[in-house]
């Protein structure tokens, strides 16, 4: 979707919005971003949401900016601003759902009126249910105990205009008169339910397994409509530049709906004479999964590449040790595989049966009363377990070869865990499917497996399977432990001739650790015999003051410690390591939950989240084992010169590989950050934006307080400000490399007519570092390891643009150690230096 006169970022700085950080703070802060580098500001949803949301993705007015970050004066006048200082404005859309709240005026008016209401079609749900007693109604499970009782204690009253329950109002339906109360509920265009029987009973589309947001139905013309004017308003009068879509495989048809904003956009890009859009999605791709590329959009929101990078940076042969110990140690699976299956039978029983009940009606509807709706249920269960990916993207127009493909593999996988009894209901799906008929059962099928494979591989699976935490994250591939540098430089070059301008991510407002804590923790895999070692034998150590705290639990907040482990906290800094022992609390808190193992969301064990709660205060603040805190954080700092390394090498990637890097807020310095809210505490935007502006050479020996990160991407920034067709259009050559160390060195050129730059960066560098506390290379690292410029056209001059000079390349064959000195990184171009260095 590249054209001439589209706006592309050069990079994108993403900002969390919320009432404590508003638009009026944004602006104060612009000069600090146009310092930085980036070319556009990357906001998180600006609409009216749920009072004191901290996020904006529980919309609640999708028509109106929101007045808690400044309304629309304030916002106008940040594009202003931004737009002085040459920045422009990104936008997170959230298209998929909205907040099922009763301050959301189409979903009060849903409630009130009924499948009258003017908005009924907006919302996704079922007035035509099985249950008799819920057709033509709106589930509202909000009760905190059964109705019976809630009637028996009187918590409902009425008034002329309402229903109350504590600080809820419920509208009244039109024409209804007073009376007993429960023939008044009766006569209401919603039936009041307690909260635990949503999953069974529920009969609209909830965002994932959450009563408090409800799915919208953008093939609705109104709808999509009535979600996109402002978005599209502020595109047309120059405000914003771009959107980026939020999990857009929760929309019934994404590539249609893809390809409908793309037009809207062109559309008024014409009508106004604006730059096209730039358009990205939030995607997750599993395994081999690319992004389609009729979506009309310019790629994803960069999880993928965050999955390769992190990839790339572990230590193939270290896997099966590492998870045999864990298997071992915590009595769960070694192979994430059958972890997740569990997760997904699991999740469709517990979160998704009621959804699960309507979609096998529909196939029985198409296959004909004989196929009983229990089998339906067992054999699309079995489906849904085994399925590879988030979901197909089939049409009315039926399957494409490759998800028919993909739906047959998965049948196959189903045949085998399925009751034999079973597997005629299964090839008569698998018939249907062929047959191009199912159009409403499959939209239904498909908007069924993509939150099953959220809700089962990232918040529960991702909880229990401890191998090694780096590899379980947001969009992260954990069947893929490991990536050579071969393996990665094929995958950039897919993206660069599919998407060559999608969004390039290593930390967002959904990582479940900062990309800096994972950077370490790949470190790990360097040294899996000497991790396992400790790591039991710390297991067995904390056991007389850890209570119920199980020993998989123990493990994995030992990696979480280690990982997350602040560069400057000493141990007998009491205030410093009460802070940190807090959030480490709420972390396990929401591990616990999430894993739902020994708590959960839905049935907190208090006691044993109290024996979590009470291990971390005594290793950490009360210190009943001083010797053992000591020696898990002399660890810590033995690994943490590698994994700043690893950090730094992931951050110049970002930089100069082909995409669009994205900063998240605060990760110009080193980003130690664990789980939402962590990963949206308040920046200390003050410490940043008085940078120190010595060489990198001279920040690299105090390396440890992050300024060489954030002056490595201003360096690479300017770079990218300098040379923009090269980063927009040049191409990508993988660097040949051969030598003893070959495999622990990356090596690329990008190169445009008469431009060009390399790029080289350890792999696996923890044998490569020097001796104590240091990120420089040691005098042998690399030895007898050949970096191959065959194909670089002639330059009598490069400029350093980290260490700063001019490098002349006399021959084609180059040592690496000669280009990466008291830095483990290089960054060296044709082009020409800026003015001050």
């Amino acid at each position: 979707m590249i054209g001439p006169a589209q706006v592309v970022p050069r990079a994108t700085y993403r900002l969390q919005f919320h009432a404590d950080f508003t638009f009026a703070d944004a602006e104060r802060l612009v000069p600090y971003f146009a310092e930085l580098g980036v070319s556009h500001l990357y906001a998180s949803p600006i609409t009216v949401a749920r009072r004191g949301s901290m996020h904006g993705y529980d919309v609640v007015d999708p028509t109106r900016i929101n007045p808690e970050l400044g309304g629309e004066e304030r916002f106008v006048a940040l594009a202003a601003t931004a737009r002085a200082a040459g920045l422009g404005l990104v936008i997170d859309i959230v298209p998929n759902h909205m907040a099922a709240d009763l301050s959301n005026p189409w979903w009060h008016d849903v409630l009130a009126r009924g499948p009258n209401s003017p908005y009924a079609g907006f919302f996704d749900i079922d007035w035509d249910t099985a249950d008799p007693e819920l057709r033509g109604k709106v589930l509202l499970p909000m009760l905190g105990r059964p109705l019976s009782e809630i009637l028996t204690a009187g918590e409902i009253t009425c008034t002329a205009a309402e229903l109350r329950y504590f600080e809820h109002r419920f509208p009244l339906a039109a024409g209804t008169e007073a009376g007993p109360l429960a023939e008044v509920l009766q006569r209401q265009h919603y039936r009041l339910a307690y909260w635990r029987t949503a999953s069974d009973s529920i009969n609209w589309r909830r965002f994932f397994d959450i009563n408090e947001l409800v799915c919208l139905r953008m093939e609705e013309p109104a709808a999509f409509e009535a979600v996109h004017a402002l978005p599209l308003q502020l595109y047309a009068e120059g405000l914003v530049d771009g959107l980026r879509i939020d999990h857009v495989d929760g929309l019934r048809d994404p590539a249609a709906y893809c390809r409908a904003l793309r037009e809207r956009l062109d559309d008024l890009g014409s009508a106004y004479q604006r730059p096209g859009a730039w358009l990205v999605v939030e995607k997750i791709l599993l395994g081999d999964e690319t992004l389609p590329r009729d979506w009309a959009c310019d790629g994803t929101t960069g999880y993928d590449f965050m999955n390769d990078v992190s990839a790339l940076q572990h230590a193939g042969d270290g896997e099966a040790v590492l998870a045999a110990a864990w298997s071992l140690l915590s009595g769960r699976p070694a192979r994430f595989a059958l972890e997740e299956l569990n997760a997904r039978r699991a999740i469709v029983a517990r979160s998704f049966s009621a959804q699960l009940d309507a979609c096998a009606r529909l196939f029985q509807a198409q296959l004909g009363v004989d196929t009983p709706l229990p089998a339906l249920r067992r054999v699309l269960t079995e489906l849904l377990t085994h399925f590879p990916v988030y979901r197909t993207y089939g049409t009315t127009e039926g399957l494409a070869p490759s998800d028919l493909a993909l739906l047959r593999h998965t049948a196959e996988a189903a045949a085998r865990t399925c009751y034999a009894t079973d597997r005629w209901v299964l090839e008569a799906l698998l018939g249907l499917f062929s047959r191009k008929r199912p159009a409403q059962a499959l939209a239904r099928l498909q908007q069924l497996s993509a939150p099953i494979a959220a809700k089962a591989v990232e918040d529960t699976a991702f909880y229990r399977y401890g191998r090694l935490l780096s590899r379980n994250d947001v969009g992260f591939d954990a069947a893929t432990f490991a990536l050579a540098p071969e393996a990665f430089h094929a995958r950039v070059e897919a993206r660069q001739v599919s998407f060559p301008q999608a969004l390039l991510a290593t930390a967002t407002h959904d990582h479940k650790r900062g990309e800096d804590v994972r950077a370490r923790l790949a470190v790990l895999s360097e040294v899996p015999e000497q991790w396992t070692r400790l790591q039991r034998r710390w297991v067995e150590a904390m056991a007389p003051f850890c209570g119920s705290f199980s020993p998989g639990d123990r493990a994995m907040l030992l990696q979480t410690l280690v990982g997350a482990w602040p560069f400057d906290l000493a141990t007998d800094d009491r205030p410093g390591c009460a802070a940190f022992a807090t959030r480490l609390q709420a972390w396990q808190q929401k591990a616990l939950r999430e894993a739902k193992l020994h708590s959960d969301w839905a049935a907190i064990d208090e006691a044993y989240e109290a024996a979590a709660h009470d291990t971390i205060e005594r290793l950490i603040v009360h210190r009943v084992s001083p010797g053992l805190l000591d020696e898990i954080v002399r660890f810590a700092h033995c690994i943490a010169p590698a994994g700043a390394v690893n950090g730094l090498a992931q951050c110049l990637l970002k930089l100069t590989l082909p995409g669009v890097p994205d900063i998240y807020q605060g990760t110009e310095l080193w980003d130690q950050s664990l789980v939402d809210p962590d990963n949206r505490r308040p920046v200390d935007f003050d410490r940043r934006r008085t940078p120190d502006r010595r060489k990198l050479v001279d920040l690299a020996r105090d390396w440890r307080d992050g300024r060489l990160k954030q002056r490595l991407m201003t360096r690479a920034l300017e770079l990218r400000r300098r040379a923009p067709r090269l980063f927009a259009r040049g191409a990508y050559q993988p660097v040949r490399i051969e030598g003893n160390w070959a495999g622990s060195v990356l090596a690329f050129v990008r190169m445009l007519e008469n431009e060009w730059l390399l790029v080289v960066v350890p792999r696996l560098p923890l044998g490569l570092l020097g001796e104590g506390d240091t990120i420089a290379l040691s005098a042998g690292a690399w030895k007898g390891t050949t970096l191959h410029l065959d194909d670089l056209p002639p330059s009598s001059l490069l400029y350093d643009w980290l260490g700063g000079g001019p490098v002349e390349l006399l021959h084609r064959d180059v040592k690496p150690d000669l280009l990466c000195g008291t830095l483990p990184i290089a960054l060296v171009s044709t082009v020409g230096p800026p003015t001050t260095c």
